[in-house]
């Protein structure tokens, strides 16, 4: 049985049963609906936004994003270590490893450059964590950029190294005449008295005195350039070209040991002393080009003399004597 309303009725003063009819009732039903929807769509809305309806999926998603959160984090501590050793390797790389093989220094610009300009990280943005992706992404090819650079720099670095190596082989750097078969120094580069004329002339070498058959080595590696005794006053003579601008003179050879064009290396025996062409007693003269002139040989004896050794052939050398050729 239906439940009746009543309202209070002021005229009768008393109270009176409501009649209500199906519109009334139709609205009453209808509020009812929007109602529990209203209802119904503010708690979906709410459960929606907390975890209580994730599915097991979305719910593994979560999870695997912030394993990768984490990943991306001690990733990026690795990094920091990383470029420290980066700097490092750069500095050692320009103080010391550059300046030794005098080649210029890499500018910092340089290590670094490349990363300016357009946005290259527009499709990282726009998500939750994209700051610590771009982040790290930046980072790494900053790193990818110095590791490049510094490969370079190393390849040149090698070259260098391979030339210096050359080059120390190459220059004439050590006496013509083992010290123990050598008589004495018997003339030096500069102006002496000519032994023919008795006229101070500018001797364009050194003259080492040592008996006859005596070898002579080569004083540094290279290839003969001539064997032959058609250079005036030379008589027969071995000349070695080294590269790197230097050629070496041995004159007034007994005999030959090389031929021409033949490699050699430093300590070869190329000849043995003599005394052809313009020479007054047997003896080595001994000459050096550089970049086609001629140079002191005083200056190139790094390989065989002993500090003390070299003092006493610069005092020799030094006197303004009479040459043997």
């Amino acid at each position: 049985m239906p439940k009746l309303k009543y309202y209070y009725d002021k005229e009768s003063l008393s109270y009176q049963p409501v009649n209500s009819g199906w519109v009334s009732e139709l609205s009453g039903v209808v509020l009812f609906i929007l109602s529990s929807v209203l209802f119904g769509i503010l708690a979906l809305f709410i459960l929606l936004n907390t975890d209580t309806l994730n599915t097991p999926q979305e719910l593994l998603q979560a999870r695997e994003i912030e394993n990768f959160k984490l990943q991306y984090e001690l990733l990026n501590k690795k990094l920091e270590k990383i470029e420290e050793v980066m700097v490092n390797v750069a500095d050692r790389d320009n103080n010391l490893y550059r300046v030794y093989f005098e080649a210029s220094p890499i500018p910092e610009e340089q290590r670094k450059m490349g990363f300016g300009g357009v946005n290259r990280y527009k499709e990282l943005e726009g998500y939750d964590n994209s700051k610590l992706i771009v982040n790290t992404t930046k980072r790494l090819e900053v790193l990818t950029k110095q590791v490049v650079v510094q490969s370079r720099s190393l390849e040149e670095l090698e070259s260098l190294a391979k030339s210096k190596e050359d080059l120390l082989g190459a220059m004439p750097s050590i006496q013509p005449i083992h010290k123990n078969d050598l008589k004495r120094m018997a003339s030096g580069f500069g102006y002496r008295t000519d032994p023919f004329t008795k006229k101070r002339r500018f001797h364009q070498g050194m003259d080492f005195t040592a008996t006859r058959g005596t070898p002579v080595y080569a004083t540094g590696d290279g290839i003969v350039g001539r064997a032959d005794n058609r250079a005036a006053g030379y008589g027969k003579h071995v000349r070695i070209e080294h590269g790197f601008g230097y050629v070496s003179l041995y004159a007034h050879l007994n005999k030959y040991n090389v031929k021409r064009r033949q490699k050699v290396k430093r300590g070869d025996i190329i000849g043995y002393v003599g005394s052809t062409g313009r020479s007054v007693g047997p003896h080595l003269h001994y000459e050096i080009f550089k970049d086609g002139k001629r140079v002191n040989p005083l200056n190139y004896y790094s390989g065989n003399l002993t500090a003390e050794e070299f003092d006493i052939m610069l005092n020799l050398a030094s006197q303004e004597n009479q040459s043997m050729d």
